[in-house]
């Protein structure tokens, strides 16, 4: 997941460190699955949401970052020795890419961060959370799931998931968040699918698919002020055309967090 500087965070003083890599899976046909250890010793003081920004030069010499949500699934800051995960696109001819794709198991890329404050904020007082992302704007949501298990425990909230994906190979976490759903009866997890629904016999099939663009199944959750937060995160178009569907819902902007996926080469 890609995002802009954080504003507030370029005041500080910005502490880089190495992040060695452990394990790659490819988890669609052009995104992977990356796990790093923090190779400095240190902890990592991250609140699920944020992002981390990987420093590297390109060819020309000339310096180059990148901004990737965390996907490591915890509620509290990363001990060291625990797994810092980002879930990485792949781009034909990018620098990121061939920075990602040529860094061997046990090769270091050097990282800053967390930043950011797409998070679930502890005095949030709402009933429902409306998640909704597209590409590896998900990332984020996966992190987060510990720490809805403990607010379903504790406050009884109510979350849905809308995510968008073109086919059922590009359902990032798709199997993950589906299991989610069947283990926690608050939690509804709905993949709305833009060009391709998934075969009957498929994992993917379940009564909660839908066909089309997440904005399109918005108005069927019935966006609620009194209750409701919502989370976009992903496609730029699409973060945009649901900030508008839940402000004609009535949601004040203040309900409405957003992070725009931005696919930097």
């Amino acid at each position: 997941m890609l995002h802009p500087p954080n504003r507030a965070s370029q005041r500080l003083a910005i502490v880089h460190f190495p992040l060695k890599l452990t394990a790659r899976r490819m988890i669609a046909p052009s995104v992977a699955h990356l796990s790093f250890l923090r190779d400095d010793g240190q902890p990592l003081d991250y609140i699920p949401g944020q992002f981390i920004q990987v420093h590297f030069a390109y060819a020309d010499g000339s310096a180059a970052r990148r901004s990737y949500s965390l996907a490591t699934q915890h509620d509290h800051a990363l001990a060291p020795g625990e797994a810092v995960e980002i879930a990485v696109s792949y781009v034909p001819g990018g620098a990121a890419t061939a920075l990602f794709e040529g860094l061997p198991i046990g090769g270091t890329v050097d990282a800053s961060g967390p930043f950011g404050r797409f998070c679930l904020l502890p005095n949030d007082g709402n009933r429902r959370y409306l998640l909704i992302g597209t590409g590896t704007g998900v990332t984020p949501y996966r992190a987060m799931l510990p720490l809805i298990e403990s607010l379903i425990a504790s406050r009884g909230i109510e979350v849905v998931l809308l995510q968008g994906a073109r086919t059922p190979e590009e359902l990032l976490y798709g199997d993950e968040f589906r299991a989610f759903a069947n283990a926690q009866p608050q939690f509804r997890f709905v993949p709305c699918f833009s060009r391709e629904l998934p075969d009957a016999g498929s994992p993917h099939a379940h009564a909660d698919v839908r066909h089309g663009y997440v904005q399109a199944a918005l108005a069927e959750f019935a966006p609620d002020a009194q209750g409701d937060i919502a989370y976009l995160c992903g496609n730029p178009n699409m973060v945009d055309a649901c900030f508008e569907a839940l402000k004609a819902h009535g949601l004040p902007i203040p309900q409405i967090r957003r992070e725009k996926y931005v696919s930097n080469k």
